[in-house]
């Protein structure tokens, strides 16, 4: 893995397919570790960015719509992707980059539990918590004692990426995007996407409910993952691969 400032990268640039990685809020680009290395063993080239706010790059607009233009520069000279994975925050600042994608170029999109639309109460709620989860940083053996199912690197993520963010970033990702409504994105999606959205067990904290998504839209399709929270990359990263196109055909 290659890291910089602002992104990292798993693979070889000359590698035929590459993959863009978007993290959710209090996270960063090494998050992803996992999910990379199975995207780099079936033949892509990864990339995951740092949004603004996060790895100590500051901002003092962080509207969903900016961190999307801020990634903008993925794109230049017509760069393209073959599939991105927008998890979380991530996933809502992934709708806003699609008018940004290159018509001439297919591509697959997963949301992977991205909040759509929420309350002015439960905003709130996410809120406090977020501001706690970064005013006191949990270490990584505490994550472990918490979350069963992940690995050490996960948890090493968690606990860095909080670590790099500070409370200006939280209160001003929850004002800028007051109300939080972004399902009618889902309603415009370019010709040359296909997205699924992956939702989470509500009852194990996920944040994306089937109600909130359109029906009747084509290229768009949507996925109850029963069992499984909010960190579906870290829990269940089989469920994301499902979702991305492999060259798996040999008979």
């Amino acid at each position: 893995m290659h890291k910089s400032i602002s992104a990292s990268q798993w693979g070889t640039p000359t590698a035929s397919r590459r993959a863009l990685l978007i993290h959710g809020l209090t996270m960063s680009s090494h998050s992803w570790e996992g999910l990379a290395q199975l995207l780099v063993a079936e033949g892509f080239f990864v990339v995951a960015p740092n949004l603004l706010g996060h790895a100590w790059r500051r901002s003092t607009d962080y509207r969903v719509s900016t961190l999307a233009e801020d990634l903008r520069s993925y794109f230049v000279m017509d760069t393209s992707y073959d599939v991105i994975i927008g998890h979380s925050l991530g996933g809502t600042t992934t709708l806003a980059l699609l008018p940004f994608l290159p018509r001439t170029k297919e591509t697959t999109v997963i949301l992977v539990d991205p909040p759509l639309d929420i309350t002015e109460e439960t905003t709130n709620m996410y809120r406090d918590i977020f501001l706690n989860e970064v005013t006191n940083v949990r270490t990584a053996d505490e994550h472990m004692v918490e979350n069963r199912t992940w690995s050490r690197h996960d948890c090493l993520s968690r606990a860095l990426g909080a670590s790099m963010c500070d409370r200006t970033v939280i209160e001003g990702t929850f004002r800028d995007n007051s109300p939080w409504s972004f399902s009618g994105l889902l309603k415009t999606i370019p010709p040359n996407v296909k997205i699924t959205v992956l939702a989470s067990d509500p009852e194990l904290g996920g944040v994306c409910y089937l109600e909130q998504i359109p029906r009747d839209v084509e290229r768009l399709k949507a996925r109850l993952l029963n069992g499984i929270g909010h960190w579906i990359q870290y829990e269940c990263p089989d469920a994301i691969m499902d979702e991305v196109p492999l060259a798996r055909a040999k008979l």
